[in-house]
């Protein structure tokens, strides 16, 4: 028995090692890609170039495309008749009298009531708040502030004069009829100009934006930012509250603009370049420009003058010549 099971073990033996010569290797377990889907670098290319069409989706985020800028000085037959209406109306001066200003006064904030003008005036070592007569330009009551104060723009609430300082972050409040001290509020960064319209106060600092405060609190509530055809308009100044608008100087020019306080964007450009003779202009130095700008009621007509200027004018203003 044990004879014929080592003659079947070694029969076996034998078929396995002839078997082994015949079959071919295995083959190996991972199958090879077909040929239509392996990537080259031409096809890796334009998958690049067209997400979409390799059938990658869109990218959820990305950056807007700037807006186009239209060409501020188009060739007549390149305007379109329906952008008219979106044309910044030109505006200048129609002078109805001049009267007599202190030359000596380097006019920051300028406003009117009953009858009579309130200055403030700036300068370190030289500033004060005024009641000046209008007929005369002489001051009618007078305070000189601290020499460390630099004064800045005014504007009055009910009975209350309020004053800004320009880098002290002070704002000073007054009774108006005694110019007494009342008060002090406290801002961050500089004050410029300042406006009050029947609800809100409205201040600049010199950059593109005002801000609203409220009367009371002095505290910020919001801020807009001023634009002309999308650009900002920046180093706004002395400001005036008139009939749901804002009319700001901007600094170093003898222009004004109008503002609309619910959007920031310009309403109208105010220009005032030729109140001043030659003559008159010629005897002032750098920097002695316009600012001040003051609005009687009464009448629907505005006061300015200008650093140094030895004249105040009542205008009007109106469309510019063409």
């Amino acid at each position: 028995m044990n004879r014929i099971v080592l003659l079947s073990f070694m029969s076996f033996l034998l078929l396995m090692g002839c078997a082994r010569e015949v079959l071919p290797p295995p083959t190996p377990s991972t199958p090879t890609p077909p040929a239509d889907i392996t990537p080259t670098v031409q096809s890796v290319i334009e998958m690049v170039a067209t997400p979409e069409s390799a059938g990658y989706p869109e990218p959820v985020e990305s950056y807007p495309a700037p807006p186009a800028v239209a060409d501020p000085y188009p060739a007549p037959d390149q305007a379109d008749p329906a952008d008219e209406v979106a044309i910044t109306p030109q505006l200048t001066a129609e002078v109805l009298a001049e009267y007599p200003h202190d030359s000596l006064a380097w006019t920051q904030g300028l406003l009117w009531y009953e009858g009579d003008l309130y200055e403030s005036t700036g300068e370190y070592g030289k500033s004060t708040l005024r009641r000046v007569d209008l007929a005369s330009g002489t001051s009618k009551l007078q305070i000189d502030l601290d020499p460390a104060l630099y004064g800045e723009g005014l504007t009055l609430v009910d009975d209350r004069l309020i004053q800004l300082t320009w880098k002290e972050q002070v704002a000073i409040v007054y009774d108006r009829e005694t110019f007494e001290e009342v008060e002090r509020f406290s801002y961050q960064g500089e004050g410029w100009g300042i406006c009050y319209d029947g609800e809100f106060l409205w201040m600049s600092n010199g950059s593109d934006r005002l801000t609203k405060r409220d009367a009371q609190t002095f505290e910020p509530l919001s801020e807009i930012r001023v634009t002309q055809d999308g650009l900002s308009i920046s180093r706004l100044n002395e400001l005036e509250c008139v009939n749901g608008r804002i009319l700001s100087h901007i600094w170093f020019t003898d222009q004004i603009i109008e503002i609309d306080p619910q959007t920031g964007n310009v309403t109208a450009n105010i220009n005032l370049f030729d109140l001043l003779t030659p003559e008159e202009r010629a005897g002032l130095e750098t920097g002695e420009v316009l600012n001040g700008i003051a609005y009687n009621p009464e009448k629907d007509v505005y006061f300015v003058t200008g650093k140094h200027w030895p004249k105040l004018f009542e205008v009007r203003f109106v469309p510019a010549a063409e």
